[in-house]
């Protein structure tokens, strides 16, 4: 019995009868469907919105191969509990650091890889990459090599963490493979699990992302992820803030400084975003219309908005921050 073709782009499975169900194509000779073929040679994006429970179904699948498994994390968008990952998998874990292009350079790795050892999270090793400047690329294929207990690895991770990105790199710098995943800055552009054949003892699998319904890219404008991802490294920009005065992040997020002395808040998000300070902020109500969430900061904590970046603030505050109800907005200490 033959197996049902996949799209090579999102792993959705192919069908030229209904042009308005997933896996569409007009023609079962291609290897990929309309929705990649579009976003790849037109970026066009059609948002196709994927349950959680599909998932973790695939966690449990890989948990029972006990196959090695790369868990990348976005570094811009560090996933607020990474350890719950372990609730479905207990497999060999690489923890792979993604997009370190986008942090300054300035940053030190050792500090990065010692906060996610302070998390508790265990794991065979941790490793700083970015495929975009192919750093470390080669190290981790050496600790794949090493760790892995099968010719089989799974790539797992949030929507939006460079998954397929990095498979990417990893085919153009070790494969004759001339396959591409389908990158794009929607959420779950990967529909469902990819195996991706390196070589004849490693193949890597992809999966469909996590969706964090607490991050907001879920609720903007397809064409307003461009601005929100950055492509660059950031350049941070810090704010010598008092009381009542207030950092307006385009129209998605308000932050009024409302209890504290003089301040020092450090703003970590793309460059492309707009940033007004309002120096009487009591005077103005830009964005007080979105639902207010009144937040405890401490010492040298980040005030972190999921999917936008964070606010390194280095003494305590209290802030109230405006933004959709959806979007998760919390502290934890200070990456950097």
């Amino acid at each position: 019995m033959n197996q049902p073709k996949k799209c090579m782009g999102c792993g959705v499975t192919l069908q030229d009868e209904n042009i308005l169900l997933e896996g569409y194509t007009t023609s079962m000779e291609n290897d990929i469907c309309a929705r990649c073929f579009k976003m790849k040679n037109y970026g066009q994006y059609q948002v196709i919105t994927k349950s959680n429970d599909e998932f973790i179904e695939i966690l449990k699948d890989i948990n029972n191969t006990k196959d090695l498994v790369l868990y990348i994390i976005d570094l811009l968008n560090i996933d607020k509990d990474i350890t719950e990952m372990r609730k479905y998998i207990d497999n060999k874990t690489i923890l792979v650091l993604n997009k370190r292009d986008v942090l300054p350079k300035s940053i030190n790795n050792n500090k990065l890889i010692e906060y996610f050892k302070d998390t508790g999270f265990e794991c065979e090793d941790i490793i700083v990459v970015s495929p975009n400047k192919n750093y470390n690329i080669d190290t981790l294929m050496a600790r794949i090599k090493k760790y892995k207990t099968s010719r089989n690895v799974y790539v797992v991770g949030n929507t939006n963490v460079g998954k397929s990105t990095l498979i990417n790199k990893l085919i153009k710098n070790y494969s004759e493979n001339d396959n591409e995943l389908t990158i794009s800055p929607l959420p779950s552009t990967t529909l469902n699990q990819i195996s991706i054949k390196l070589s004849d003892d490693l193949t890597l699998i992809d999966t469909p992302g996590l969706v964090d319904h607490g991050n907001i890219v879920n609720y903007v404008e397809p064409d307003f992820l461009k601005k929100i991802n950055p492509k660059k490294e950031i350049k941070p920009k810090t704010y010598q803030v008092k009381t009542n005065q207030s950092l307006i992040i385009e129209d998605l997020v308000r932050v009024d400084y409302t209890e504290g002395g003089r301040n020092s808040f450090t703003i970590y998000a793309s460059n492309e975003l707009k940033i007004n300070r309002l120096l009487n902020g009591a005077k103005h109500d830009d964005l007080k219309d979105l639902c207010k969430k009144t937040i405890e900061v401490g010492y040298y904590e980040d005030l972190v908005i999921t999917g936008l970046g964070f606010i390194r603030i280095t003494e305590k505050a209290t802030v109230d921050v405006y933004t959709r109800k959806e979007v998760d907005v919390y502290t934890r200490k200070s990456v950097i």
